[in-house]
């Protein structure tokens, strides 16, 4: 055996071994890795408004805004009238509620939430559908709730 081979197969010998531990230290890490989330898990706390009676609450305002206004819609009603009328009238409704979790409601989830329901029950008869009408009737009902109650909000 020459010196060249000799030098060669040290050289492939000493390849195998790295990649044999470099494979072994990954595993290693890995197994290291879940052991220690396994037996110390991440505490995470969940936000409040995904409490399952916040989220029934804000179901709740969200069907009676969007039947209010769809049937203010159907009555002839301009679409800033319709929107008006609702925000009041369910207003009205929230602010005598007794349910503490009113505060909970995040306004831009309830936003969310009532431009779907209103958008897949009456958006068609207004021209609005799809995402693009949920996006358009959410930044509209913010600006008009704003602009009706001011100082309030649907979400307490």
């Amino acid at each position: 055996m020459r010196l060249t081979d000799l030098n060669r197969l040290i050289f492939i010998y000493h390849k195998i071994i790295k990649n044999f531990l470099l494979k072994f230290i990954n595993i290693f890490l890995a197994f290291i890795f879940f052991i220690s989330i396994f037996v110390y898990p991440l505490k995470v706390n969940a936000l409040k408004s995904t409490n399952p009676s916040v989220i029934g609450l804000q179901k709740r305002i969200s069907n009676n805004f969007s039947r209010k206004y769809c049937k203010a819609i159907e009555s002839g009603y301009s679409k800033d009238e319709a929107m008006r009328s609702a925000i009041i009238e369910t207003e009205n409704i929230v602010s005598f509620s007794l349910n503490p979790q009113k505060k909970l409601i995040l306004v831009e989830d309830l936003a969310n939430q009532i431009s779907i329901q209103v958008i897949n029950k009456c958006g068609w008869s207004f021209g609005l559908i799809g995402k693009e009408g949920i996006n358009y009737f959410k930044k509209y009902f913010l600006e008009i709730n704003e602009k009706t109650t001011p100082n309030k909000n649907l979400s307490g």
